[in-house]
């Protein structure tokens, strides 16, 4: 059966679902990266494993599958200037990393020490979807921060929960 729904109206469609923002980062022999990402989720707790969406054409893609490792650090409303500038607003990786305070995890991945969790992850397989990688991750460590609620993205808007069936902006 071929999609009878347009790339528009799909992309539409999920601009409208609610996601937690996150900084996927690496480390390691293929260099030093990060994306904001919102297209994470977990996959099974046994084996503690989750997943991230990352753009193909993306400049970073061989450094992420050349490193086999990530980390995922979901975000609170005080790193909103951080996503954006993980998301291309700036684009020296060194000035990403310079924006905030991070810690090594355990992989050698740098993990944002005031997030409201880190999962830190070996990569364990990589299936290509359409335009992006889809890459599952062995979580190896967690670090739980603390904080407020998780940032969240929806109607192409970063947003906070501020009390239930609400959000501020």
């Amino acid at each position: 059966m071929e999609a009878q729904v347009s790339q528009l109206d799909f992309r539409n469609a999920m601009a409208r679902v609610c996601a937690p923002v996150n900084i996927v980062t690496t480390d390691g022999p293929a260099g030093r990266g990060g994306f904001t990402a919102t297209a994470m989720c977990s996959v099974s707790d046994n084996p503690p494993t989750l997943l991230v969406c990352m753009n193909e054409r993306s400049a970073q893609t061989a450094l992420f599958l050349a490193n086999r490792r990530f980390c995922v650090n979901v975000l609170t409303q005080q790193h909103m200037h951080l996503a954006a500038k993980f998301a291309g607003a700036i684009r020296d990786m060194t000035e990403r990393y310079q924006a905030a305070s991070w810690q090594i995890m355990p992989s050698g991945v740098p993990a944002l020490t005031d997030a409201i969790v880190s999962f830190d992850c070996e990569t364990d397989n990589v299936h290509r979807v359409g335009s992006h990688n889809v890459m599952f991750g062995r979580v190896v460590d967690i670090r739980h921060g603390s904080g407020e609620a998780a940032l969240l993205y929806v109607d192409r808007c970063y947003r906070q929960p501020t009390a239930l069936g609400s959000f501020g902006g």
